[in-house]
């Protein structure tokens, strides 16, 4: 059964049901888990802002437009950088609701290690104010 309030212990299922944690030990290992992946998605946040504020410099698009061979009507604008700014903001969205879900099992510690998680790999990753990446952060909590 479910819990629907907030409980604290090391037996917690997380995604699926063979995800169950019986020890302190394999509870661990789903905390370090989903530390490294709230991390991990701070991580990728952070290179698809740069990458963002590169393909946005005017030089950079002015370069790729006189350029027959990146100018494509494939990637809807003529740049590749596009594409891949996609393709991370993708990857970093399915890394988000993961993060999302394993909050709804409702475990303490798990929300506690995301939590921190999440705020360990912004200060390692987005918390420096180089090159203007913070005018393009965005304030919600779970992006």
């Amino acid at each position: 059964m479910m819990h629907m309030t907030f409980y604290w212990g090391n037996h917690v299922t997380l995604f699926v049901d063979s995800w169950t944690t019986n020890s302190w030990f394999s509870y661990f290992i789903t905390l370090l888990t989903c530390f490294i992946l709230s991390m991990f998605g701070q991580f990728m946040e952070d290179h698809r802002l740069r990458l963002r504020l590169l393909s946005s410099s005017t030089t950079a698009v002015a370069a790729i437009e006189n350029d027959p061979l990146l100018y494509t009507k494939l990637f809807s604008g003529g740049s590749r950088a596009r594409f891949f700014g996609s393709v991370l903001f993708g990857i970093n969205s399915g890394i988000n609701y993961l993060l999302m879900l394993a909050v709804m099992s409702f475990n303490g510690g798990v929300f506690v290690v995301i939590v921190v998680g999440l705020a360990v790999g912004y200060w390692l990753f987005r918390s420096s104010d180089e090159e203007g990446i913070m005018l393009l952060d965005d304030t919600c909590a779970c992006c």
